[in-house]
Formats: structure tokens, C-alpha cells, sequence
């Protein structure tokens, strides 16, 4: 156990995770009474960052009942006290740096403040907000990300399936013509293999895609298909494998631009409509240019359809492989007049329990960790959750590519049986998209 640490925690830090004030062990939390102020512009809305506030001051009612303002108040058994300052000299250091009387300079300059008047003690300001960090380390103040749920390698979500070469060629003859797999036991791999994991076994003479599954390796075929969608490449043949297992209740889809996530996913879902009773296609809103979607003209429907068209450019490439008069296209009308197929944002999810349900969140790469949290926990019986992103194109102020819910989920779920995981590599929208998307 190190020396004992002064933390002083910025709004943005709450908003991301209201439980933050637990996760910093023995060390003492600072709270500048003007991050009070702010979490109460956030109090009311549906949104995550809004029951964070709401949560956050009903935990901190019950903390400060009983106490004394000025001793702190106890956090628990083995960890800190909780201090709400409300009296601090602004340090002339930052003033004269930064004179506008903002709340972010309000939060550097306490922070400043307490490490001056506890020299024994090191005080570090935790902020999510990488301009804030830049402005502490200028002013000579300790700072860090607040890191209790980021990934330390987010490098994984990069690489292509990878290959186990010097296979016996009879193993791979064998597989082709074993449906339901061969024990895991008869091969010989030099690391651990993750349930649900792809790869391409290879011998001298012949290859072969494969997966784990429980305790068998089964052969994926290179011409996976679902609802009209065809693999184009070896992670599409993953990608539809897995989408169509029944036993897998959780997936993980990544990717750049144009590597058909989405696309793939619902192709899926479709495939299987007969085993679920709906079909929910969500993504989350992310405010354009810094404003809020009340300034966009129409009713709420209206206001959110901008956003949700994405979804509904991936279900007309799958109509496009059909005639108008087929039997497919009336299934997908069917499915839409009924409500058993809805497109809508995931704000009108929260809340709901989920049975017999397959879900795709797209953009999930921009969620935190709690709202995956908060988004698996509504699974019901019976139903298969989806999340597709590309945590390369991250939308949110206080996310990145090791902090944000998508790379958080896979890290935590990657050793489960009813998990997998996949990542597209190459672009399969265009050879423009693809040379943007390398090259731009």
C-alpha cells in the first residue's frame, strides 16, 4: 500500500461514473462545491450523464447526513473521507493564467490550492477531459484520466484473425467432413484459446476457417450467408457464424467505416426472425456540432430520424437483393407494420426488460461502460444482444479508444461461453470508402 493521495475529482469524472468516489481505495476525495453546481445543470433528462447527476447527489445525501464539513466524511471500511470544499484562496498562479472566472479554472485553481496547503500530502485532480489535464500539467498540477474501467490494450481491435500454421493436414480433411467439430484436445495450440474464438488452421497441403466451440473446434464455411448477404471475406465468414449461433448471447462486432458491422448484423437478425419475436436496431445520439437535438425542427420522431437513418440505409441494401415481389421483401414489411422490427434511439430502451428479443446497438464504441452495463442487464430470457462500433471514431468528449463501454465490454466478457468477438479488417463498402478510410 503507497502514501495516501489527496483526488480531486472533476464533473466530468461523476458523469461518466457515478460510483467514482469508491474506486480510489484509502486516498481522500475532493470535491470543489462548484462540481455540485455543475452536476445540476444535468439533473434533469433520460439521458446516462443525467442519472449519473441524479444518482451521484442522492448517494452523496446519504454520505453527508451525519458528519462534519469540515472533518470529512467516511466512505467506508478501507477507504478514504470525502471532503466538499467550499472555502479555497484562488492561487494567484492561476489567476493570472487563466483570469476567466470558469468553472473548469474554478477546479484547477482548488485543486492548486489544496496541494499548497497539504505539501506532505500529494493532491492529483482525476478529469476526463484531455484539455483540462493539458491546462493542470501547465500550472505544474498532478493530473490523471480516471482509468477504473479503461482497457489497457486496445490494440487487439486492430488485428486480423489470426492463423495457426503446421496443422496436420488429416486434422483439416477430418474437420471438413466432421459437422459437428473435432475435440480440441486432437490439436495442438501453443496459447490458450478464448471461447468462441476464430482462426484459420493451416497445413502444408490445405486450410481451413474455424472457431471454438465449447470443448470442439467446428469448421466455418467461406460462404456463410444470411438473409441475402454473402460473406466477402474471412471475418464476414466469422462474423455470420457467430451472429447465427444460437448459443452465443453476446457479441461484439469492430470495425472501421464500410466493413459491413452492421450490415452483417442484420442480415442476421433477419435470418432469424422466426426465433425471436422482435428485432430492436438502436444507436445512440450524439449531439451535432455541440448541440442538443431540440434545436432540430419536427416532433421527437422527427427530431431523431437524422440519426437513425444509418440503420435504415443497412436494411435497404439487404431489400436491394430482392425483387420487389418476393416473399422477403413482404417479410420485411410484415416485420415493420407489426412493430416486430423497430429502428428507433436508444433512449426508448432504457428501462425495458428484453425477452426473446435480438438487439443491435450500433455505435456502441460511443456508450460508456455503465451504460453497457445498464443496456445488457435489460436481457430477458431468450435474447441475443449485438454491439457494432469503430472505437477509431469516437464521438463523445470524455471517451477514448481504452475508456469507452465497447472495448470495456469485450475485455471483461472475453473469457465467457456465450460471448464472442470479432474484428472486421477490410472495407467491403467501396474501393473509394476503403481508401478513404486507410489513407484520410
Amino acid at each position: 500500500m503507497g502514501a495516501k493521495k489527496n483526488f480531486v475529482l472533476d464533473t466530468n469524472v461523476i458523469l461518466h461514473d457515478y460510483k467514482c468516489i469508491h474506486n480510489f481505495e484509502e486516498n481522500d476525495i475532493y470535491i470543489p462545491i462548484i462540481v455540485l453546481e455543475e452536476l445540476d445543470k444535468f439533473k434533469k433528462g433520460n439521458d446516462q450523464i443525467n442519472y449519473n447527476a441524479r444518482e451521484f447527489v442522492r448517494e452523496l445525501d446519504i454520505i453527508t447526513e451525519s458528519g462534519d464539513f469540515n472533518k470529512g466524511f467516511s466512505l467506508g471500511e478501507n477507504q478514504g473521507r470525502l471532503f466538499i470544499i467550499t472555502n479555497f484562496d484562488f492561487p494567484t498562479k492561476v489567476k493570472e493564467a487563466l483570469p476567466e472566472k470558469k468553472a473548469d479554472n474554478t477546479i484547477l485553481a482548488t485543486a492548486y490550492d489544496i496541494a499548497q496547503k497539504q505539501k506532505g500530502t500529494k493532491t492529483i485532480l482525476v478529469s476526463k477531459d484531455v484539455n483540462m489535464r493539458m491546462k493542470a500539467r501547465a500550472l505544474g498540477i498532478p493530473v490523471e484520466d480516471y482509468i477504473n474501467d479503461k482497457v489497457t490494450n486496445a490494440d487487439i481491435f486492430s488485428d486480423e484473425s489470426y492463423s495457426v500454421v503446421n496443422v496436420d493436414g488429416d486434422l483439416i480433411d477430418q474437420l471438413y467432413s466432421t459437422p459437428e467439430g473435432l475435440d480440441i484436445d486432437k490439436f495442438d495450440f501453443k496459447n490458450s484459446v478464448a471461447p468462441n474464438e476464430c482462426f484459420i488452421l493451416k497445413s502444408e497441403r490445405s486450410s481451413i476457417l474455424a472457431r471454438k466451440k465449447e470443448d470442439k473446434i467446428i469448421r466455418v464455411s467461406k460462404k456463410e450467408k444470411s438473409f441475402g448477404i454473402e460473406a466477402r471475406n474471412t471475418e464476414q465468414a466469422f462474423a455470420l457464424n457467430l451472429l447465427n449461433d444460437k448459443d452465443i448471447s453476446l457479441i461484439a462486432i469492430t470495425g472501421k467505416a464500410g466493413t459491413g458491422k452492421t450490415l452483417l448484423a442484420l442480415a442476421a437478425a433477419l435470418q432469424q426472425q422466426e426465433t425471436y419475436k422482435q428485432i430492436l436496431l438502436a444507436r445512440p445520439i450524439v449531439s451535432l456540432s455541440n448541440k442538443e437535438i431540440g434545436f432540430l425542427p419536427g416532433n421527437e420522431k422527427e427530431k431523431i430520424a437524422p440519426y437513425m437513418q444509418p440503420l435504415f440505409d443497412n436494411l435497404n441494401v439487404i431489400k436491394n437483393q430482392f425483387s420487389a415481389q418476393s416473399k422477403e421483401i413482404g417479410m420485411i414489411q410484415d416485420l415493420q407494420t407489426s412493430g416486430k422490427l423497430v429502428i428507433e434511439a436508444l433512449a426508448y430502451i432504457r428501462g425495458r426488460s428484453l425477452s426473446e428479443t435480438i438487439f443491435i446497438v450500433d455505435e456502441a464504441q460511443n456508450l460508456t461502460p455503465h451504460e453497457i452495463k445498464t443496456i445488457i442487464t435489460r436481457a430477458a430470457e431468450g435474447s441475443k444482444f449485438v454491439f457494432t462500433g469503430d472505437i477509431h471514431q469516437i464521438d463523445t468528449p470524455y471517451l477514448d479508444m481504452n475508456s469507452n463501454g465497447l472495448v470495456y465490454m469485450i475485455d471483461k466478457m472475453k473469457d465467457q461461453d456465450i460471448f464472442a468477438h470479432i474484428n472486421l479488417v477490410k472495407g467491403e463498402r467501396s474501393y473509394l470508402a476503403e481508401l478513404a478510410s486507410d489513407l484520410l
